[in-house]
C-alpha cells in the first residue's frame, strides 16, 4: 500500500494550493462581470429638498360627485372620496350670470366658474359625517379653496358641530380669507353666537383686523347690533377704542347703523354695554362724524339720549360743518315715522347750538317738538326757572335764511305767527337750554324765556310738571 502512494513535497502542494487559488479568483472576477452585465446602474440620489413640492390640484366637474356633496349621500361620498387625492380634489362649478355687453349693448349670459372644496360645501351644509370622513381620508382643514378656508363657511352659516369638529382636526381660527376676513369676522348671525364661543376658546383672536378695513370682530357685532356677541367679546378682552382704518370705534358703527325702528332696542343694548366698557362718546369717524351725529342723523331718540347721558357733546361739528342738531332736523324728512322731533327737544334741553343755514334748504321748514323726553327716566324736565320749563311746550319753526327771498320769509313769519299766536317767527333755534331766538322777517334776533305754557296749552301726560292753563291767544295782524 505504501509503495503506490505518491510522495508530495512541501514544494509541490504550495504550488497546488496557489494554483486552487488564482481558480476561485477568476470565478468570483466572471461571477461579478456576469452580474454588472445584467444588473442597470442607477444615478446617484439626488439631495432631498427641504421643503416638497406642492402637489397638483385635482379637478372634478361631474354633476353626480356634486350632488353626491350637496345632498349629504354618506355612502356615495364613502365610495368616492377614497384616499388624500380624492379628498383635495377642486370642484368646479359654471354658473351662467347677466353682464352687461357694451359692444352689444344688451345683457347677455356668461360663463363664470366657482371653485370650491368636498370638505367647504360639507362644512357649509353641516353634514358633519361626510366632513369626518373627508378628514380622516386626508382633507386639509386649512386649504383655501375659492377664496374661503372651510372653517370661514362653518362660521358664516353657522354650524357649530361641523366648526368643532374642524377645530378638532386642527384647522387655524385665525385663517384669513382671500378677502382678508377671520371665521370670527362672519359670526354676523344672531345663531352664531356658539360657533363665536368655540373660535375664541380654541384661541382665535378678538382684535384681529381684516386685511382692508381693519374692522375687528367687534366692530361687525356693533354694526348689526348683536348684543351677545359684543358682550362675548368684551369679555374676552375687546379693545372698545380700537379704530377701523376709516377711524371708526364700535359705538360709531352701532350708531349708524341703527336705521330701522325694530332693531332700536337692539342697537341700545350694544350702546350701553360699550359706554359701559368704556368707550368715548365724543370720539369722532368717519367724515368727523361722532356716534350722536349717527344717531341724530338716524332719528334714534333713545341714542341720542344715552349718548348725551354719557357725556356726549351737542354743539360738535363734523367734517362738513354740521352739528347734531342739523343731522336731527334732516332726520325729519327722512325718517318721520321714527319722530325726530324727540330728538330735537332733547338736544335743546342739553344746549344745542344754532341751526346751520345750510339745513333750511331756502324753503321754510315748520315741525313742532313733542314730549318724548317728558317723563322719562334719565332726561327730567328741570331747567331755571322763568325759561322753558318743557320741551313738549315748544314749537320749533324754521325759516328760510336771509338770502332766501322776502316772499318766502314772509311766508314763514305768517305760518309763525299763525302757530304761536301772533309772536314772531324764530329765526334759529339754539342758544341756552330752553331759550328760543326769536325775531321779526327782517329784523334781529334776540334770545328770551319762554314762560310755560306759553307755546301750547299744556305739557303731555306723564310730564313731571303741572299742568297750567294757557294764556289768551291774540288775534293774528
Amino acid at each position: 500500500m505504501a509503495q503506490e502512494t505518491f510522495a508530495f513535497s512541501s514544494s509541490a502542494l504550495r504550488s497546488l494550493r496557489l494554483q486552487r487559488e488564482l481558480l476561485e479568483q477568476e470565478e468570483r472576477r466572471r461571477a461579478l462581470a456576469r452580474e454588472l452585465s445584467t444588473r442597470r446602474l442607477l444615478p446617484p440620489a439626488a439631495p432631498r429638498p427641504l421643503h416638497a413640492p406642492p402637489r397638483r390640484p385635482q379637478y372634478c366637474r361631474d354633476p353626480a360627485v356634486h350632488n353626491a356633496l350637496y345632498t349629504g349621500d354618506l355612502e356615495r361620498v364613502k365610495s368616492i372620496f377614497k384616499d388624500e387625492a380624492t379628498a383635495n380634489m377642486v370642484l368646479e362649478t359654471v354658473s351662467e350670470e347677466l353682464v352687461w355687453s357694451p359692444e352689444q349693448g344688451l345683457w347677455v349670459l356668461s360663463p363664470r366658474k366657482k371653485q370650491t372644496s368636498a370638505l367647504r360645501i360639507a362644512a357649509a351644509r353641516g353634514y358633519e359625517d361626510c366632513a369626518r370622513h373627508l378628514l380622516l381620508r386626508g382633507a386639509e382643514a386649512d386649504a383655501v379653496v375659492g377664496g374661503r378656508g372651510p372653517l370661514h363657511d362653518a362660521a358664516a352659516a353657522p354650524r357649530p358641530a361641523c366648526a368643532r369638529l374642524l377645530l378638532d382636526f386642527g384647522a387655524d381660527p385665525n385663517l384669513l380669507s382671500a378677502e382678508g376676513t377671520a371665521p370670527l369676522h362672519l359670526c354676523t348671525a344672531p345663531d352664531s353666537l356658539p360657533c363665536a364661543e368655540l373660535l375664541l376658546a380654541h384661541g382665535a383672536r378678538v382684535n384681529l383686523g381684516t386685511r382692508e378695513r381693519a374692522l375687528t370682530a367687534l366692530h361687525v357685532a356693533a354694526s348689526r347690533g348683536l348684543a351677545a356677541h359684543v358682550a362675548l367679546y368684551l369679555r374676552h378682552g375687546a379693545d372698545p377704542a380700537r379704530r377701523s382704518r376709516q377711524g371708526e370705534t364700535p359705538l360709531n358703527a352701532a350708531c349708524a347703523a341703527a336705521e330701522r325702528p325694530p332693531e332700536t332696542p337692539a342697537y341700545l343694548q350694544v350702546a350701553e354695554r360699550l359706554l359701559a366698557a368704556g368707550a368715548d362718546p365724543r370720539a369722532a369717524g368717519r367724515k368727523g362724524h361722532t356716534p350722536l351725529h349717527n344717531a341724530c342723523a338716524n332719528g334714534q331718540h333713545g341714542l341720542a339720549r344715552l349718548l348725551l347721558r354719557h357725556g356726549a357733546d351737542p354743539t360738535v361739528r363734523n367734517g362738513a360743518g354740521d352739528t347734531p342738531m342739523d343731522c336731527a332736523l334732516r332726520a325729519l324728512r327722512e325718517y318721520p315715522q321714527q319722530r325726530p322731533e324727540g330728538t330735537i327737544a332733547l338736544l335743546l334741553l342739553h344746549g344745542a347750538g344754532p341751526v346751520h343755514p345750510k339745513v333750511g334748504g331756502g324753503g321754510v321748514v315748520e315741525e313742532r317738538v313733542g314730549g318724548c323726553v317728558c317723563g322719562g327716566g334719565a332726561t327730567r324736565c328741570a331747567p331755571p326757572a322763568g325759561t322753558l320749563r318743557c320741551p313738549a311746550d315748544a314749537a320749533v319753526l324754521l325759516r328760510a335764511p336771509p338770502g332766501a327771498g322776502a316772499a318766502a320769509q314772509r311766508l314763514g313769519a305768517r305760518a309763525a305767527r299763525r302757530r304761536l299766536g301772533g309772536r314772531r317767527a324764530p329765526r334759529a333755534v339754539g342758544g341756552a337750554p330752553g331759550l328760543l331766538r326769536l325775531g321779526g322777517a327782517r329784523g334781529g334776533a334776540a334770545a328770551v324765556p319762554a314762560a310755560p305754557g306759553s307755546l301750547r296749552p299744556a305739557p303731555p301726560p306723564g310730564c313731571p310738571l303741572p299742568r297750567r292753563p294757557a294764556p289768551p291767544r291774540a288775534a293774528p295782524p
